[in-house]
């Protein structure tokens, strides 16, 4: 038997990913990651100015780069970016649900309306592209869809955002499902669960010193987390070295959810 070495495990030259919330934050860090490891990347979000400065960006490690304008809770909108991605690469390897909302209020002021918006997108959306992508991938003999959760999908807090803790929660749990039922065709389902990381959801609170101290104390590795800190762990699923890991969760946290 041929053995394939390491380094040929984590390459995914001539792949192509297809990145949601990909116009900042985390997004931004994911799609790097994988441009860096040789994926052409499809970068979708609402904000398709916000897109194109993080295509041009990426189009300099040379690898090709598409923006697709793309709300992910709309159905008609996850098929054109499916579509679209196909028309441009003629494959779909890859998809990382990472587009993501949050609303901060407590449990009992927040407006139905909130919590329907947060739950379109983080779960809702999550379903609809892991869905459509997976209908592609079943036809073309499998891939990965790396599905992005929080800490806060298995823990609680003092951070009063109850619907983005159901979501994330949710998620977690829907990923175990779709690794079951998309295992045959040999399609990967997998979660990244990420701590506190620098991002324009987590501005007001890396911007005030209390919660900064706090996270610090409840991080056991005494800081927040750094962009490149997330890198490992969606190559890693991203990648034929994770071929034989599926349904699981990584909490890339700073030991947060070891307590």
């Amino acid at each position: 038997m041929i053995r394939m070495r390491v380094q040929d495990m984590f390459s995914l030259k001539g792949k192509v990913a297809v990145v949601t919330g990909g116009s900042s934050g985390l997004g931004v860090t994911f799609a790097r990651a994988l441009a860096e490891v040789g994926a052409n990347i499809v970068l979708a979000a609402r904000r398709l100015d916000k897109l194109d400065e993080v295509g041009n960006d990426l189009s300099r490690l040379g690898v090709k780069v598409k923006s697709v304008q793309c709300d992910v809770s709309k159905q008609d909108e996850v098929q054109s970016l499916v579509d679209e991605t196909l028309k441009t690469f003629g494959r779909l390897d890859i998809m990382v649900n990472n587009a993501g909302v949050a609303a901060m209020s407590p449990a009992t002021e927040i407006a139905v309306e909130e919590w329907n918006r947060v739950v379109s997108v983080n779960l809702t959306g999550t379903f609809l592209c892991a869905r459509t992508t997976a209908r592609q991938m079943m036809e073309r003999g499998g891939g990965k869809i790396v599905n992005i959760a929080s800490i806060y999908g298995a823990v609680g807090d003092v951070f009063p955002a109850s619907p983005y803790y159901a979501t994330k929660g949710a998620v977690i749990n829907l990923t175990r499902d779709l690794a079951v039922e998309w295992a045959p065709f040999k399609i990967n389902v997998n979660a990244i669960a990420p701590g506190f990381f620098p991002s324009e959801m987590t501005e007001p609170i890396f911007q005030d010193p209390h919660y900064l101290e706090y996270i610090n104390k409840q991080t056991p590795l005494g800081r927040t987390g750094d962009p490149d800190d997330l890198k490992g762990a969606i190559v890693f699923l991203a990648s034929q070295a994770s071929d034989y890991v599926t349904g699981q969760t990584i909490f890339v946290d700073g030991g947060w959810t070891s307590w």
